[in-house]
């Protein structure tokens, strides 16, 4: 699915934002997460949930996902608009019909509300590798759905 140049603009703006908000403020809210099957299960930190004024009944919600080496994720898809950055290590990436991706540190992937996660694992067998996350989704919806 395509999106506007200002759209994106709009959705990348709001990553900024809060990415400063996050750091300014400590929030208590905790992101719902679908259980999903795993290799090894990520460690998951919830760093923020916050509604978005002008966006009715949409959130965004921050988190960090920490793979330790060879940890993967089941296929999944998130029902947001997801972006992802990378911290430290690497990490492979895909979502259906698209070509399987390696990120480093710096790295951005991008999934639309319509995608399916087919491969989110650690690009290594040695390194841990962690990255954070940024939806903007509906309220109270959970940020991860297994897909079969």
């Amino acid at each position: 699915m395509k999106y506007h140049a200002a759209t994106r603009s709009v959705l990348m703006g709001m990553l900024c934002l809060f990415a400063t908000a996050s750091v300014a403020e400590n929030s208590t809210a905790t992101p719902r997460l679908a259980k999903e099957s795993v290799a090894q299960n990520p460690k998951i930190t919830p760093l923020m949930a916050k509604e978005l004024a002008g966006l009715a009944g949409k959130e965004a919600v921050m988190l960090t996902v920490e793979y330790a080496p060879g940890a993967s994720s089941s296929k999944h898809r998130h029902n947001a608009h997801t972006f992802v950055y990378v911290l430290e290590g690497s990490i492979v990436m895909q979502v259906e019909g698209g070509k399987e991706t390696t990120l480093g540190p710096g790295q951005t992937f991008y999934e639309s509300p319509d995608d399916v996660h087919s491969v989110s694992k650690n690009a290594s067998n040695t390194q841990p590798a962690k990255f954070l996350v940024f939806f903007v989704k509906d309220k109270g919806a959970p940020a991860s759905t297994p897909v079969k």
